[in-house]
C-alpha cells in the first residue's frame, strides 16, 4: 500500500506536534531535508532510528554511519528506479519511551520502513506500533525476544543472543575446557537476552555458573558483584553488557586483581570497550561474532576503505551490520518496484544477500544469519581464533 500524506491539521494541532517533535529529539543529519515524500515519484523516505545521544550514543553513530554509506552509495548510483533515498535520523536516547513516540512520529511522516535500532528493548516498544502501520524495519538488535513479537514487519539484520551464546559456551566449554564460568549481565533486555541465552547454553553442555551476577544497566560501580566473582575463582567471566558499561566492569575487575579472562558477544569487540576497559585490561577477551574485523574478506576491506573515506574513521561490526541491514532493504525496494507495507515485508523476506557479515536467507522469524565467528584480543586487535 502507498503511504499518503494526513489531512491539514488545525493550527492548535500543528503548535502541539511541533512542540512533541522537539521533545522527542528528532535529529536530522546534515544533508537530511524533511519535505513530503508522499508522490510515488518523490524521494523514497527511510528512518533511521538509534540512540544519538546518552551513554549508547557511539552504537548508534556507528549504526548511522553505517547504514547512511549504504544509501549513498545507491543515491550515486541513480537511487531505486530514478527516485533518491532519504533518510533521516532520530535519536530514541536509548529509552523505549522514546522509542514508542518516535514509531507513532514515523507511521505519520511517509516513512515507508525504518533501519534500527540497536537496543533491543527501544524495538521491542516500538514494535507493535510499526507492526500495526505495516512499517517494515531492519533491527541490529539481538534479543531473542525480538523474535518472540512475531511480527511479520520486523527483520534482524545480525544473529540473535541464542546464536552468539552457544557458539561461545562451545568454545570455552569443549574446546577451551572451562568448567568454572562467572556471570555479569545487567537486567536491562540485551543483558537478559544475553544472560537466558548463555546460561541455557552451558547447562546444555553440563555447566553451571559458579556465580550469577546481575547489575542495573545504569550501574557505574561493580564492587560489590566483583568481590563475588573473585571469591568463586573462576577460569573466565561471561560479560552480558553494553560496551561502556562492559569495559568498566573489566577495568574495576582487573583492579581488584581478577585475572581470568572475559567472554561475551559483540560488544566485547569494540573500540569503545576496549578503550574504556584498557588495552591491557581487555588482553584475551575472548568474543563471539559475526564481523571480526575489517580485514576478514574482500568486501569487507573494500567498506572499511569507504567507510574510512566518508568518515575519517575505522569501521566496525556495527557500522558493518547497518550497511548491510540497508543492503537488504535497498534491494528488497528495488525488487519490489518501491513496494510498501505487507509486500515490502514479504520483499525482504524473500531477499537472499550475500553480506559483511555472512550468507543472509530470511525464515519466517525474521532472523536472517545463523553463524558467529570466535575471536581473541590480542595487543588491542580483534583477531579470529583458528
Amino acid at each position: 500500500m502507498t503511504r499518503f500524506s494526513r489531512p491539514t491539521a488545525p493550527r492548535t494541532a500543528l503548535v502541539g506536534a511541533a512542540a512533541l517533535a522537539a521533545a522527542l529529539c528528532a535529529c536530522s543529519a546534515p544533508g537530511e531535508s524533511d519535505s513530503d515524500a508522499g508522490s510515488d515519484s518523490g524521494p523514497i523516505r527511510i528512518a533511521i532510528v538509534n540512540a544519538r545521544s546518552g551513554q549508547l550514543s557511539s552504537l548508534g553513530d556507528w549504526e548511522y554511519k553505517g547504514a547512511k554509506l549504504a544509501v549513498d552509495e545507491w543515491n550515486k548510483k541513480g537511487g531505486i528506479d530514478g527516485r533518491k533515498i532519504q533518510v533521516k535520523s532520530f535519536d530514541d536516547q536509548g529509552d523505549p519511551t522514546t522509542g514508542t513516540n518516535l514509531a507513532r512520529k514515523i507511521d505519520s511522516g511517509n516513512y515507508i520502513a525504518m533501519i534500527g535500532t540497536a537496543e533491543s528493548a527501544v524495538t521491542i516498544a516500538m514494535a507493535p506500533v510499526l507492526k500495526q502501520a505495516e512499517i517494515p524495519n531492519i533491527t541490529s538488535g539481538q534479543a531473542d525476544a525480538l523474535v518472540e513479537q512475531k511480527s511479520p514487519f520486523l527483520f534482524l539484520n545480525g544473529p540473535t543472543s541464542t546464536t552468539y551464546d552457544t557458539t561461545l559456551a562451545k568454545h570455552l566449554v569443549e574446546e577451551k575446557g572451562y568448567k568454572r564460568i562467572a556471570v555479569i549481565t545487567n537486567n536491562g533486555s540485551f543483558g537478559k537476552g544475553e544472560h537466558d541465552a548463555f546460561t541455557k547454553a552451558v547447562k546444555d553442555l553440563g555447566v553451571t555458573p559458579v556465580t550469577d551476577q546481575v547489575v542495573t544497566t545504569d550501574q557505574k560501580e561493580f564492587s560489590a558483584a566483583l568481590t563475588r566473582i573473585r571469591s568463586a575463582t573462576p577460569d573466565v567471566v561471561f560479560i552480558g553488557s553494553e560496551e561502556v558499561e562492559a569495559g568498566l566492569i573489566v577495568k574495576q575487575a582487573r583492579d581488584l586483581g581478577i585475572d581470568a579472562p572475559f567472554a561475551g558477544a559483540a560488544p566485547q569487540g569494540t573500540p569503545v570497550f576496549m578503550d574504556t576497559a584498557g588495552k591491557a585490561a581487555v588482553e584475551g577477551t575472548i568474543v563471539s561474532s559475526p564481523y571480526l574485523g575489517n580485514d576478514i574478506s574482500p568486501a569487507a576491506e573494500k567498506f572499511a576503505a569507504a567507510y574510512k573515506s566518508a568518515y575519517g574513521e575505522d569501521a566496525e561490526m556495527h557500522g558493518a551490520k547497518a550497511y548491510d541491514g540497508a543492503n537488504i532493504l535497498l534491494t528488497a525496494l528495488k525488487t519490489s518496484k518501491v513496494a510498501t507495507g505487507r509486500e515490502l515485508a514479504d520483499a525482504i523476506r524473500a531477499t537472499a544477500y550475500d553480506g559483511l557479515l555472512g550468507e543472509f536467507r530470511y525464515n519466517d522469524d525474521g532472523v536472517g544469519i545463523t553463524r558467529t565467528t570466535i575471536g581473541v584480543i590480542r595487543d588491542g586487535k580483534l583477531v579470529e581464533v583458528k
